[in-house]
């Protein structure tokens, strides 16, 4: 029988909310716990490639660009999107790598509706145990085809007074995906990141949000500067510092997805 891998995307259209972070410390742990792991990297800024390639990013030749290249033309770009796939430093981790080229190709891949290419090429894969999504930070044609091809979608959120308020209108557009185009789509959870729990206004948000009856997992994220070694390093935390609290917060959070 075909296994496909799960397929989860790291979704929320406010910037600096750590889609980056919460996708690498994540997949991280995937791979430590011995999973196949693949993250692709659908923002052109790149950042998730940074924080997993580091100084090597640029020297590869296939990025996800190639890919949609290959959806749009028949004689260039790469049909199979594993083929573009890269080996990190860190076993059972691969990543495809963002490329700046994805802003000038959106409108070409929207307008001739490829959206579910990405899912039919997903759901493909055998060499993966499970894939890790993350995605710009707008509701445009790379988080849809995202949202479209995932089992799952985990929104992180800051505590902050605009991250609360734009909330619903993220739970609306999964909702939307799920209705028109993604029938086994949900939100498998809101990840709380950068929580301080000396703090008032943090626990105010979250406590509303668990009265709500959101799916809010239990494991918070603390703030951190270590996590800006993390970044400087292109070292998810469990590589970095296993004993560090975040490095506990993120297995935490990962046996929480993976009980």
């Amino acid at each position: 029988m075909k296994m496909v891998p799960m397929r989860r995307v790291i979704f929320n259209r406010k910037g600096g909310v750590g889609k980056s972070t919460i996708t690498c410390n994540l997949a991280a742990m995937s791979a430590v716990n011995g999973k196949r792991t693949l993250v692709i990297d659908l923002d052109p800024q790149c950042n998730t490639t940074q924080y997993l390639l580091g100084s090597n990013v640029g020297k590869h030749e296939k990025t996800l660009a190639n890919y949609f290249q290959g959806q749009l033309y028949f004689s260039i770009g790469e049909k199979d999107i594993a083929a573009c796939a890269h080996k990190t430093s860190f076993d059972n981790l691969e990543i495809v790598p963002a490329h700046p080229e994805l802003n000038d190709l959106e409108s070409k891949l929207e307008s001739r509706y490829k959206m579910f290419k990405l899912k039919e090429s997903l759901e493909k894969l055998e060499q993966y145990d499970c894939v890790y999504v993350d995605t710009p930070p707008a509701f445009n044609f790379f988080t849809r085809s995202a949202l479209i091809a995932a089992n799952t979608c985990l929104i992180p959120f800051d505590c902050d007074d605009f991250s609360r308020r734009a909330l619903y209108t993220l739970l609306e557009n999964v909702a939307e995906i799920k209705e028109d185009h993604n029938a086994e789509l949900s939100v498998e959870g809101i990840i709380v990141n950068q929580f301080q729990a000396r703090a008032k206004l943090p626990k105010k948000l979250v406590q509303e949000l668990i009265e709500e009856d959101l799916p809010v997992f239990k494991t918070y994220l603390s703030s951190s500067v270590k996590i800006r070694e993390s970044h400087d390093r292109a070292m998810p935390m469990i590589y970095l510092d296993p004993r560090h609290k975040l490095s506990n917060e993120f297995q935490a959070l990962y046996q929480e997805l993976n009980p």
